[in-house]
């Protein structure tokens, strides 16, 4: 299967979902954060950094759990448009 290329907007949304849970991490580690939701670290990495601008759904959820963020306020953060 052959995926679709993203759109400047996608990656930019990417962008934003990164830096966002990058500035809910603060302090602590990748690895803490990324174990306690049960990913990678270098998931999380990529995440972060834009490299990974579409993750799953439950991998999102997870990391909102984990870092203490509602799913409102993720969309409202990294929405393509404001909400």
């Amino acid at each position: 299967m052959v995926r679709t290329p993203l759109t400047p907007e996608e990656r930019e949304r990417g962008e934003r979902l990164g830096r966002f849970l990058r500035e809910a991490r603060g302090e602590r580690s990748m690895v803490e954060i990324a174990a306690a939701a049960g990913l990678s670290a270098e998931t999380l990495r990529k995440i972060e950094t834009g490299r990974a601008p579409t993750p799953a759904f439950f991998t999102v959820a997870a990391l909102a759990g984990v870092l203490g963020l509602s799913m409102d306020e993720l969309i409202v953060r990294c929405a393509l448009v404001p909400v």
